[in-house]
């Protein structure tokens, strides 16, 4: 399989058109995913890995305000059918079942992966929507590399990250810093308030949606990775440790008349993450160890004022959550043609979780919650051959057990086809089972928890064509296009209760399916220009099928809400010499926030299109470079909502100063 690749045109001399040829890796047979660029993830030091997906990929980011919860709908799924993986360990909470991505830096990350479906199944079970995978990785430099990046922006926002890697022939270092933080006190038109406006006899002539600022939105976010590796005659050692605390107040609703000063709405975390490695690489087969451990501390803190001055606690909840990891794989490809592996994976989970000031009935104040611990064990085996030079077919068996209930065999097929090899015209399909295990919130949340519910099961199929085309000597297009159909029975939603609180029950079938589509175009237009257009689309049907539980349940037949039917993603990149220009674009199409998909003004949220820019130049001296760049957001001055009530910021704007020297190769 060809990798075409070319340069612009520097100042001083011209590089060359190079062919590479390869064959496509085996252990990649019939998967659909995407491989975020690793300029996108560093293009901006404010950016979450929720802002890169939003623009880089066609998967809806559902956002909860600047500075607060961002998480994923993945084909039509919930944030809990999105597996996540930091170096191979899974950082979906085991509490809550999901992960929060505005907590995670992309400047932190050195690659990101988004595998659709089935193709998560390679790593890890329960990821009915798909996997996220991130990682960091050694750079394998001779010499020393500093970078520091300080960047200001709209609504007192600061932030700063610094680098610094070292590497010899044996050795790679690497530290990482970043720290933001922002007063995130923007102004917006609250739509769900109206003012009156009077005449002189005191009769309303007028009403107007008053301008307001986001009130107790400030947050505080600190970042510190480390990490060292030790490569040595075909063997690798490495440690990574990630530290992150966070302080973020919870932004008032639109909805809330009362004063800023009266409300106390606060989520702090602090959460250390660390994985040992060794790998040993053969010509023949590649054994990996990996053992690690996350432990994160959350407090959410809720009180409202009584009298002046007296703030009356109604929420102090507390959670400490461990989870220890090993990991073992084998990858032996005894033939050319033929690649096997094997995988064993432990994660034991330790959840206290309590919230010392709920109001029994009696009036008293008591501390609510649980405590449990839970094992996670998953396996598989896999089998990848290719058949002959145009086709190739892979099988996976996984076991999942979690706690006392464990999953039937989990079974993958996938294939591929070269249709066309003049331009890599490709076939692939899968088919697929996959189980997900309710999360401890689900069985043990006091009060709601239900300890009877049953897992989450999916039936997958997929079938996609990918292409890549050399057109010219200047221009290179690759890109995909599929089908996918998901049927995911006992899906578990929280319901109210007549006692007043909800709980989860397994109620709805679902059947989520579309067509997802990807294409990138890189283009030399003239010496010293370089043009790159990405784009991605994806139709999401995601329809409840299950049995009405009421006879005013209207639910059935209907779109889940908070799930899209249609979104896309643009980004432009244009380079000229030392100054680069990058346009940044996407689209979701209207959201119910009602399962009975009423369109009233609180039963839906409009569609609404997201325009960024930034121009940057690089000036590079004798052993510094010099960055500067200023990133317009929202440029339009969109009005919009992702979730209900949550106020969102217009058009913003942040300038950065980047600094980088080097003494390396």
């Amino acid at each position: 399989m060809p990798l075409i690749l070319f340069a612009a045109k520097p100042a001083t001399h011209r590089l060359d058109e190079l062919t590479v040829t390869a064959r496509r890796p085996l252990k990649e047979l019939g998967m659909v995913k995407n491989t975020i660029d690793s300029a996108a993830l560093h293009e901006n030091i404010s950016l979450s890995i929720a802002d890169v997906i939003a623009f880089n990929s066609s998967i809806y980011i559902k956002n909860y305000g600047r500075g607060t919860e961002s998480t994923v709908a993945f084909r039509g799924t919930s944030p809990s059918h999105t597996k996540v993986t930091w170096n191979g360990m899974q950082i979906n909470s085991p509490m809550l079942g999901m992960t929060d991505f505005s907590t995670i830096p992309s400047f932190l990350v050195d690659q990101a992966v988004i595998y659709h479906g089935s193709s998560g199944i390679n790593t890890t079970g329960g990821g009915l929507g798909g996997l996220v995978s991130l990682s960091t990785r050694p750079v394998h430099q001779t010499g020393l590399e500093l970078q520091y990046i300080q960047g200001v922006g709209s609504y007192k926002t600061f932030d700063e990250a610094a680098g610094l890697r070292w590497g010899n022939r044996h050795w790679q270092l690497s530290t990482r810093f970043v720290a933001s933080r922002s007063a995130n006190d923007f102004k917006f038109v609250n739509y769900d308030k109206k003012e009156n406006i009077y005449d002189s006899n005191n009769q309303i002539v007028s009403t107007f949606h008053p301008v307001e600022r986001n009130r107790n939105g400030a947050f505080n976010d600190l970042h510190f990775l480390q990490e060292a590796y030790y490569h040595n005659n075909g063997n690798r050692a490495g440690l990574a440790v990630w530290w992150m605390r966070a302080n973020r107040e919870l932004p008032l609703l639109t909805t809330d008349y009362g004063e800023t000063s009266s409300t106390e709405n606060r989520r702090r975390e602090e959460t250390v993450r660390g994985i040992a490695s060794w790998d040993h690489y053969h010509s023949r087969w590649n054994t990996a160890l990996k053992g690690g451990i996350t432990h994160t501390w959350m407090a959410y803190d809720y009180a409202r004022e009584r009298t002046p001055g007296q703030m009356v606690p109604m929420s102090t909840a507390r959670s400490h959550v461990t989870t220890l990891f090993g990991h073992i794989d084998g990858q032996y490809n005894p033939v050319d043609n033929l690649f096997l592996t094997t995988e064993l994976s432990l994660h034991q989970h330790f959840v206290d979780s309590h919230d010392r000031n709920v109001t029994a009935a009696d009036g008293s104040i008591v501390a609510l919650g649980y405590k449990e611990a839970r094992a996670q064990i998953g396996a598989s085996l896999s089998a990848k051959w290719q058949i002959n030079k145009t086709l190739g077919i892979s099988g996976i068996l996984r076991y999942e057990v979690m706690g006392t209930k464990k999953s039937p065999l989990i079974p993958a097929l996938f294939f591929d086809a070269m249709l066309l090899e003049s331009c890599n015209l490709m076939l692939k399909g899968s088919v697929s089972q996959n189980y997900r295990f309710p999360s401890l919130n689900d069985l043990y949340f006091m009060p709601g928890g239900n300890p009877d519910l049953k897992s989450e099961s999916g039936l997958t199929y997929d079938i996609a064509v990918a292409w890549a085309k050399k057109l010219g000597a200047k221009t290179v297009w690759n890109g995909s296009t599929g089908w996918f159909d998901s049927y995911i029975d006992d899906w578990i939603i929280w319901l109210p209760t007549a006692k007043g609180y909800f709980t989860p029950l397994n109620v709805k079938d679902v059947r989520a399916y579309g067509v997802e589509f990807a294409t990138d175009l890189t283009t030399q237009p003239f010496n010293d220009w370089l043009l790159n257009l990405n784009g991605s689309f994806s139709w999401t049907p995601s329809i409840n099928r299950g049995d009405q539980m009421t006879e005013a349940d209207l639910s059935v037949g209907r779109q889940l809400p908070y799930v899209p039917r249609l979104s896309a993603a643009v980004t432009c990149h244009i380079t000229h010499k030392r100054w680069g220009f990058l346009y940044k674009w996407n689209f979701y199409s209207r959201r119910y926030t009602m399962s009975s998909n009423d369109a009233s003004i609180t039963g839906s949220l409009p569609p609404y299109f997201m325009n960024n820019i930034a121009l940057d130049y690089t000036l590079p001296l004798k052993a510094v470079d010099l960055q500067f760049k200023i990133a317009v957001n929202n440029l339009f001055n969109e009005k919009y909502l992702s979730v209900l009530s949550r106020p969102m910021p217009g058009i913003n704007w942040e300038f950065y100063i980047a600094v980088k020297f080097r003494n390396n190769k």
